[in-house]
């Protein structure tokens, strides 16, 4: 029986998984966390095979915190189930440790063929997600250019387009204000534009 403990702010979500699984042959949902902050002490307290982690969890503040937990708990599988950008998101997950990532759209037939491939270390993707990863290199600079984001890059400019601040940036990310505004100059760099506003607009258009 693979024991499954799922992190995701939506009490809806929980009862919807929690109701499916209800008497699985294979998998058994041991844990339920609202929260970043929580998680931790449940998979110390209990025996977890595969985390089932929004990355838009409560208190999950960067994508380096689900690597360092990763890290701590290096028996426990690691599968993102997110309704952020796939194209985008899913190969930091990957590189912060996570064995697989799909998408909230996807059927719950798909999230039980996901864990029971995580479990056995399959790393799972949507086949959107490679057919994408595919065609980068057959896409010109321009096409290429918002894939190429560092994972620090992406979580900055997630943050500005939700209105935040350099400051309020750099508490959320621990990190010095004057680095927060190193990576803004760096992506107005990058996606070719002068100011803030274009910067969003675009990351909007990107559903980063």
């Amino acid at each position: 029986m693979i024991k499954v403990c799922l992190a995701d702010n939506y009490p809806v979500v929980h009862f919807g998984i929690k109701s499916y699984f209800n008497n699985h042959p294979e998998i058994s949902l041991v844990s339920n966390v609202c929260s970043f902050y929580n998680l931790t002490d449940a998979l110390k307290n209990k025996d977890i095979d595969v985390l089932v982690i929004d990355l838009e969890l409560d208190d999950l503040k960067s994508i380096n915190e689900l690597k360092t937990l990763i890290k701590s708990f290096p028996k426990t599988k690691v599968l993102v189930f997110s309704s952020l950008n796939e194209q985008i998101y899913a190969p930091n997950a990957i590189k912060a440790g996570a064995i697989g990532y799909i998408h909230k759209k996807s059927k719950l037939e798909t999230l039980v063929a996901s864990i029971i491939d995580v479990h056995q270390g399959v790393v799972t993707l949507s086949d959107t997600i490679k057919e994408n990863l595919e065609l980068i290199d057959k896409q010109n600079k321009n096409d290429r250019l918002y894939r190429k984001l560092s994972t620090r890059e992406t979580e900055v400019l997630r943050y500005l387009s939700s209105g935040k601040k350099n400051k309020e940036i750099s508490k959320i990310l621990g990190l010095n204000e004057k680095t927060i505004s190193t990576y803004k100059l760096r992506l107005l760099k990058k996606f070719n534009v002068t100011n803030l506003v274009d910067l969003v607009n675009k990351a909007k258009s990107l559903s980063i």
